[in-house]
This record gives C-alpha cells, sequence and structure tokens, in this order.
C-alpha cells in the first residue's frame, strides 16, 4: 500500500513540473517543385492548445492546405513526455528561395526554414515531380459570354490511396464539366506517369482581364514500408496537395454594332431537311421540316429559339427541342434539332418564309446572318378530307335571318261564349309552332360549326397522326376530336376515358380500330401499331356525319 501512494505522488510531482521548453519545425523535402505539395511539421514538447499554432503568415509565399493536430502522452520510468504536433500541406505559389518564418508559442519561437521552389521547366524539377497538374485552355482573347474549353490533366508516378480534384474557379463565370475523365499512361522524361484528363466549358460574364484558377488536387499516396516484416502490416501514406498554373484571360466586351441577341461563336450554321422530299403534297398529309442548328463555342443554353411562321391555310406543330454537346478537334459544340409538322387545310400553293439567326464571328470580328432559304410547296386536295363548306356572303351584303317571328293577324269575332274557347287551343299551338321554328335551326347552326372546327384542327392532326403511323400522338388527338364530334357540351363531358368512345359512336369498324390501338399500347404484348384502320374507320364516321348534316340542313316546322 505505501508503495502504490509513494508512485501515485511521484506521478503527480513530475506532471506538475513538466512544462514547454522547446519547439521545432520542418519539412519532408527540399527543393521542391513549384505547384507541388509539401508537409511542414511543427513539435511542442507539451499538451499545447491546437489552436495555438498561427499558419497565416505563410499565405503569401504558399497555398496552404488543411492542418491535422494531435497529442499524445507517454511515461517511460515514472518521466512523462507529452507532444503536440502539427502537419501542414504547403504548396509554393513562386519559384525561388521561399521563407517559413518562425512559429511564436507560449513564448518559444522555432527556427525558420528556407525553401528552394523550382519551376516546373527546370531540368532538375522533372526528377522531383510524383504528382503534377498542368491545364491548357482552347483561347484566352475571347469575348464576353464566348465559350472556351479548358483540359486539366492530372499526372502521378506513384499509387494513390485517395483523392479529389476541385473545380476551377473564375468570378462571374459559367463553369460546366463536359463528359467524363479519361484515362491514360505517358511517359516524361524516362518517367512513367498515369493521367487523368478532364475537360471544363468556360464561359465569362464580365469583360476585362480576369484570372482562372486552376483545379487543386488533395489526397494521400501510398508510402514504401519502412517496417522489416510485411505480415499484418499496413501501408505508410502520405497527404500530398498540387495545383496548376493559374491562367489569364482578356475578355473584350459586346460591340457596340450588335443588336438584338448576343451569339459570339467560331461557326454557327442552318440546315433544313424535308420528310417526304418537298414536291406536291395533299390536303392532310403530314409533312415533316427537320431545322438544325449547329454553333462553335456557344453552351446549349445559349442556343436561341427555333421558330417557324406558317400562311393561312396552314397548321404548324413543332416538336420538343433535340439538344447535343460534344467536342470537335478541342472545341465545344452544340446542336439544336426541332422537327416541325405541317398540315394544310386548303390547296393552293404557299410560300415558306425564310428563317435567320444573326450571329457573331469571333474569328474575324464581324456580324453574319444564318439563314434557312425560303420554300414553296404546293398542296393538291384530297378526296379522303372532306372539306368545310366556306360561309361566303354575296355581293359584301350582310345575311339577314331567314326565321323571323310570324306577322300577327287581327282576327274579328262576333260575340259569343263559345268561340273564345275554341279558337284558344289554335293559338296556343301556333305560338309553339313558332318557338320550336326559331330555336332548332340555332342548334343545327351550332352543330355544323362544331364539326367545321373538327375538320380544321383535331381531325387533320389526327389523321395525320394515323398515317405516319403514331399511335402516341394518335392516343393524344382521339379524346379532343371525340368531344368536338358532339352536338351538347353535356355529352363531351362524359367523354373522359378511350372506352367511353366504342358506346359514343356505336360503330363495329371504329371500335375494332380503337381496340387494335389499346392492345398495342397497354396490352400484355405491346408491337408496331399500324394506323389504316383507325384512319379508314374516322373517315367513314366523318362521311356518315356530312351526309346527315346535308339531309337535314332544310328541315324545318311550318305550322
Amino acid at each position: 500500500m505505501v508503495k502504490v501512494i509513494f508512485s501515485l505522488f511521484i506521478i503527480l510531482l513530475s506532471l506538475n513540473s513538466y512544462a514547454l521548453s522547446k519547439i521545432s519545425a520542418s519539412v519532408d523535402k527540399n527543393p521542391v517543385v513549384v505547384n507541388e505539395s509539401l508537409i511542414l511539421t511543427v513539435v511542442a514538447d507539451d499538451n499545447i492548445d491546437i489552436n495555438a499554432l498561427d499558419t497565416s503568415a505563410l499565405l503569401k509565399d504558399f497555398i496552404v492546405g488543411r492542418t491535422s493536430v494531435s497529442s499524445q502522452t507517454s511515461m517511460v520510468n515514472f518521466k512523462t513526455t507529452r507532444t503536440t504536433r502539427w502537419t501542414t500541406v504547403l504548396i509554393p505559389r513562386k519559384p525561388g528561395e521561399l521563407v517559413i518564418p518562425a512559429f511564436l508559442i507560449d513564448g518559444l519561437a522555432s527556427q525558420p526554414i528556407t525553401v528552394k521552389a523550382l519551376a516546373a521547366s527546370d531540368a532538375t524539377a522533372s526528377s522531383q515531380q510524383d504528382l503534377f497538374i498542368t491545364t491548357d485552355v482552347s483561347a484566352t482573347d475571347i469575348y464576353v459570354q464566348q465559350q472556351i474549353t479548358l483540359k486539366v490533366k492530372l499526372h502521378f508516378s506513384t499509387e494513390l490511396k485517395r483523392g479529389s480534384l476541385t473545380e476551377p474557379t473564375l468570378a462571374d463565370a459559367n463553369i460546366i464539366q463536359i463528359g467524363k475523365d479519361n484515362e491514360s499512361e505517358n511517359i516524361i522524361n524516362g518517367k512513367r506517369y498515369r493521367i487523368i484528363e478532364r475537360i471544363y466549358a468556360i464561359s465569362p460574364q464580365q469583360s476585362g482581364t480576369v484570372t482562372l484558377k486552376s483545379p487543386v488536387f488533395s489526397g494521400e499516396i501510398i508510402m514504401p514500408s519502412t517496417r522489416r516484416s510485411n505480415f499484418l502490416s499496413f501501408a505508410d501514406t502520405k497527404p500530398v496537395s498540387v495545383v496548376g498554373d493559374d491562367i489569364t484571360l482578356t475578355v473584350k466586351a459586346i460591340p457596340e454594332q450588335v443588336s438584338g441577341t448576343w451569339l459570339p461563336s467560331e461557326l454557327l450554321a442552318l440546315h433544313q431537311e424535308w420528310q417526304p422530299e418537298p414536291s406536291q403534297f395533299k390536303v392532310g398529309d403530314p409533312i415533316t421540316r427537320t431545322i438544325t442548328l449547329t454553333a462553335a463555342g456557344l453552351s446549349e443554353a445559349q442556343l436561341p429559339k427555333l421558330t417557324m411562321t406558317v400562311p393561312q391555310g396552314l397548321k404548324v406543330y413543332p416538336d420538343q427541342d433535340e439538344l447535343h454537346t460534344g467536342l470537335n478537334n478541342e472545341r465545344l459544340v452544340s446542336q439544336k434539332v426541332v422537327n416541325f409538322a405541317i398540315v394544310a387545310s386548303q390547296p393552293g400553293e404557299y410560300q415558306l418564309p425564310e428563317i435567320t439567326i444573326p450571329w457573331w464571328n469571333t474569328i474575324t470580328n464581324k456580324a453574319e446572318i444564318a439563314k434557312v432559304a425560303s420554300q414553296k410547296i404546293t398542296i393538291l386536295p384530297n378526296p379522303d378530307v372532306i372539306q368545310p363548306p366556306v360561309a361566303t356572303t354575296p355581293n359584301n351584303e350582310i345575311e339577314r335571318p331567314t326565321n323571323t317571328a310570324p306577322v300577327a293577324q287581327t282576327v274579328i269575332v262576333q260575340d259569343s261564349s263559345l268561340w273564345p274557347w275554341v279558337f284558344l287551343p289554335l293559338w296556343l299551338l301556333t305560338l309553339l309552332a313558332w318557338f320550336i321554328s326559331t330555336k332548332r335551326p340555332f342548334a343545327k347552326k351550332n352543330s355544323q360549326a362544331i364539326n367545321s372546327n373538327s375538320v380544321n384542327s383535331t381531325y387533320l392532326e389526327l389523321m395525320a397522326a394515323c398515317k405516319q403511323n403514331n399511335g402516341e400522338a394518335a392516343l393524344t388527338q382521339l379524346m379532343p376530336w371525340a368531344r368536338s364530334q358532339s352536338n351538347s357540351e353535356a355529352d363531351a363531358n362524359l367523354l373522359t376515358t378511350l372506352d367511353a368512345l366504342h358506346g359514343h359512336f356505336n360503330d363495329q369498324a371504329f371500335s375494332s380500330a380503337l381496340t387494335e390501338l389499346q392492345q398495342s399500347y397497354y396490352g400484355k404484348a405491346p408491337g408496331q401499331w399500324l394506323g389504316s384502320n383507325l384512319l379508314q374507320a374516322i373517315q367513314n364516321l366523318h362521311k356518315k356525319d356530312h351526309k346527315a348534316v346535308s339531309s337535314s340542313s332544310d328541315m324545318s316546322i311550318n305550322p
């Protein structure tokens, strides 16, 4: 018991008497190559606050990476040893002799260290580099919003355990990575390197002289083991960091003579294709005009919207934009493709206007215009399409109502108690007949108007989908077309599903064709759909409806 108490007393005495007496600083390599990392280690022989080390003085000549802190306490033969260790990753900013200043902690200071930083082009540096980054930009003298490419290559001759590569930075600029990383190998100055290549698209948004900051790689490399036996031993690792050279860019403002949309590009072109080839078409035939916009040095977001105007008698239905981005001769190329479906409702000759896009040529420094020439197409009558009647008023006269109220006539009846009761039913029948005759034609005109509108819009779109064997488009147009055929709003509101169409039209051919369409897309074994049966059924329904309207147009009630 006495021995235990004595030992505890000696330990407490040693703990109380221990104090900071020494601070040392060292680096893992000297000389070092610019943009390559070295490790600074600062050790204090006491348990010190982790925030006691101030590394702000290093920012003048070095890029300061992460700092790790560890504390250790050991006791040998009743002698206690305490250490606090700081480890910091440094990257020299410039070549030459750089000084790591002395660090002051609790009144004690370390010795300063002079580090010789070699330029990457130095012959001595080639043998020193196990890890380095190279950067290459497509252009340094550019315009605002002009897109350039930055190629970043990470070279390493040692084995990496882990690591991460940051993105380049540029104030007020859009930066995106293009594609995936590429891996390769190459021998440089007799040393074999593995290379990871990454490409960025950069678009500055402000003019002036700006600095493009290179990406920074931080990770750990596997070091050769210093242990005598490799049995159950773990490989040693070492933290590393490396950064590429910064790049200065000269960004020019938008020229004063430019008005409208600003599109700086090395090459911008428009191209068109027809399906089928433009010749003679029929009413209701689907015509596909494909417009392709190709631009070098512009992103997908910068490409303008492609529109097309058509004269009266034609309808145009643009498809969703198709966007593509790739590299061609180390230049970013963006492309927008739009398919325009054109359907004619009336025969005749139509002139499609040209499509123009103004842009700025960054090579010649001149404004240019990309264009697609105007196109003339001929539309012939189609016997399969029932043309809506054209409402005309001869001699520019205003059409007057044909259903007018009957003129009241005066009837003189001799005074009698029986005669008023005899004529009262006849008078009521006459009034009822007049009311029906004034309302019935109005309802018929509405029905004819609905049918006319259906021919001009949804009917033609549905026909085009059937001729193209486009089941998705046919499914989209079926419900609007069916509602347009209803004589009342109440009947149209009942058509909420495709199954309701079977009973609404009560036509065997239409029901069979609709079933084929549904099974092709919603059945257990979906297959290729052919729209010929549905097209024929819909045309037959329109012919029946047209005959019914024509036969009943002269009906009236004549009391």
